[in-house]
């Protein structure tokens, strides 16, 4: 066996004798590389934002009008939706054949617990395969991509620094936050996401908090100045009269009920992917199939296409007028949509496209029960599905509350912790786990090198 089959069988063999070459950064140094961590990060997202929109333009506004006279009269020119998904579907497989599969999520969670890095010889194939992915309305958004293209990024900062493995992965999580804080728009709220979402239980690579946000900040402002983003609340949601303690317990029990929704997304997630297992190891058909399924999904319930950013919209503004019933079945049918997605190799994050369910599903609640403000239904639906299946309940509440712009925080807190809860063993990234503590303990390395205490704790 070679050193590097012997790498890749066991990490920690192979990582061994690097332990007593490695070097030890200073708290000084930690924030300087996560700075730089975090205005590469948010250049490395403006570029992926502007191909994105550049591709999806092409293909679903200039690229219809070239060809709908060409359509046969038979064939309804609203069937485009199909044959785009299904020919995306194709590209992805052929991406994936040639290039090589460049992991997914749980994968990503995996490996940030051992070996502490993410491969950065697989981001090529992340890129194109996501936006390939994305461009072609599969129900995953762009979270997911950079999280990966950005911790590759601190990963190698981390190896060419020559650094210990406690130092590599705490500027591999710089790298992540940095992804997160451009693509949402909540630095802070960013940073903790990437540290809750290797865990089911909480955030506990706590050391590495303040770098994070400080990457993400760094990264937030080249983004945000790049794109010409406006700063603050993203959604326009109707005004939530001054809250009342009716409102905290409406917040309880939205989230039992977004816990429920959650469950029943796992089990439609699972389902698909049992149903698909079988063509696991014909990458191209199994693409093709999935991009197929996207868009006869997107057909019937137009609303499920995309990774629901900007549908997340049409809910807030035009969702009352499609009934409770309707409402419903678009959440399902999104369930639907996000899991042929991700079984069928399409890369991205499903982040959004779990705020688009809960918001379905709160606004269904608040028009079938008129108590309920539309507002605090919708948003703690969001809150509470998303947390179930990411265990991520504080960073979710912080993004929500600055994408909402609403001071619901509390009520958000409450569904969101209610869901966590109740979700706590049930997981649908099973590579959540407990932190592992490197041989050399990040503890150790992080206190000075002399602790002068006060002689009556010392006796």
């Amino acid at each position: 066996m070679t050193s590097s089959e012997l790498a890749n069988e066991h990490p920690s063999a192979a990582s061994a004798p690097e332990q007593s070459e490695s070097h030890q950064l200073t708290y000084t140094q930690t924030v300087l590389c996560a700075a730089a961590i975090g205005l590469c990060g948010g250049l490395v997202a403006t570029i992926y934002y502007f191909v994105l929109e550049t591709m999806m333009h092409g293909v679903w506004e200039f690229l219809p009008e070239k060809i709908e006279p060409y359509f046969p009269s038979w064939l309804p020119t609203n069937n485009y939706v199909w044959i785009a998904t299904t020919i995306g579907g194709l590209c992805v497989g052929l991406v994936l054949y040639f290039m090589g599969l460049p992991g997914e999520m749980a994968q990503v969670v995996d490996r940030i617990h051992q070996p502490g890095r993410i491969d950065i010889n697989k981001t090529p194939a992340m890129v194109i395969a996501s936006l390939i992915a994305i461009t072609a309305g599969g129900s995953a958004g762009p979270e997911a991509p950079l999280v990966q293209v950005n911790g590759s990024l601190g990963s190698w900062l981390g190896d060419t620094l020559k650094l210990s493995t406690s130092n590599v992965r705490l500027l591999t999580f710089c790298g992540m936050s940095a992804a997160l804080g451009a693509f949402f728009g909540a630095p802070i709220g960013a940073a903790i996401f990437a540290l809750e979402i290797p865990h089911r239980r909480g955030l506990e690579y706590y050391e590495a908090v303040a770098p994070a946000v400080v990457s993400a900040i760094c990264s937030f402002a080249v983004f945000r100045i790049s794109t010409g983003m406006t700063i603050g609340g993203f959604y326009h949601f109707e005004t939530v009269p001054a809250l009342t303690p009716m409102n905290l317990l409406e917040g309880f029990f939205l989230g039992i009920f977004g816990a429920g929704v959650a469950v029943l997304f796992i089990a439609v997630f699972r389902l698909v992917g049992h149903l698909l297992e079988p063509l696991g190891q014909y990458r191209i058909g199994l693409a093709t199939f999935g991009g197929l399924s996207i868009g006869l999904i997107a057909f019937c319930f137009p609303q499920t296409l995309f990774f629901s950013e900007t549908q997340i919209h049409d809910v807030i503004e035009t969702g009352m007028t499609l009934g409770v019933s309707m409402l419903l079945l678009i959440a399902v049918a999104k369930m639907f949509a996000i899991s042929f997605t991700l079984h069928s190799g399409f890369l991205g994050g499903f982040i959004f496209p779990l705020f688009f369910i809960g918001a379905n599903v709160g606004l269904a609640i608040a028009m079938a029960i008129p108590q309920i403000h539309p507002t605090v239904g919708m948003v703690c639906l969001m809150a509470a599905v998303n947390v179930a299946v990411t265990k991520t309940p504080v960073s979710t509440s912080i993004i929500l509350s600055v994408l909402s712009g609403t001071a619901m925080l509390p009520v958000i807190v409450i569904a969101s912790f209610t869901s966590f809860l109740l979700t706590t063993n049930i997981a649908m990234i099973r590579t959540q786990r407990e932190r592992s503590f490197d041989n050399e303990s990040w503890f150790n390395s992080a206190l000075p090198k002399q602790v002068y205490l006060p002689e009556k704790l010392v006796s």
